[in-house]
C-alpha cells in the first residue's frame, strides 16, 4: 500500500479531510497533496500526520523466520 491510499484509509477512519489534516499539520493543502503525490514523508512527518489523527506510527521490519523488530 502506498502513503496516499495509507492516509487517505486513517483520514477517512478518523472522519477528517485533507484540508484538515493539512491545516492541523500547518501545511496548505497544496503542499499536503504534493506530499501525497511523490509518497515521501521523513519519520518526524509520519509522526505528526498520526499525532494530527490522534494515533501513533508503527514501523517494523518482519523477517521470514517471524521475527519482527519494531
Amino acid at each position: 500500500m502506498d502513503a496516499r491510499k495509507l492516509i487517505e484509509m486513517a483520514l477517512a477512519y478518523k472522519g477528517m479531510s485533507n484540508s484538515e489534516l493539512a491545516r492541523a499539520l500547518g501545511w496548505s493543502p497544496q503542499s499536503l497533496n504534493q506530499r501525497l503525490n511523490t509518497g515521501k514523508f521523513t519519520m518526524e512527518e509520519w509522526g505528526a500526520i498520526a499525532a494530527a489523527m490522534g494515533a501513533k506510527v508503527r514501523v517494523a521490519f518482519s523477517f521470514a523466520d517471524g521475527k519482527v523488530i519494531e
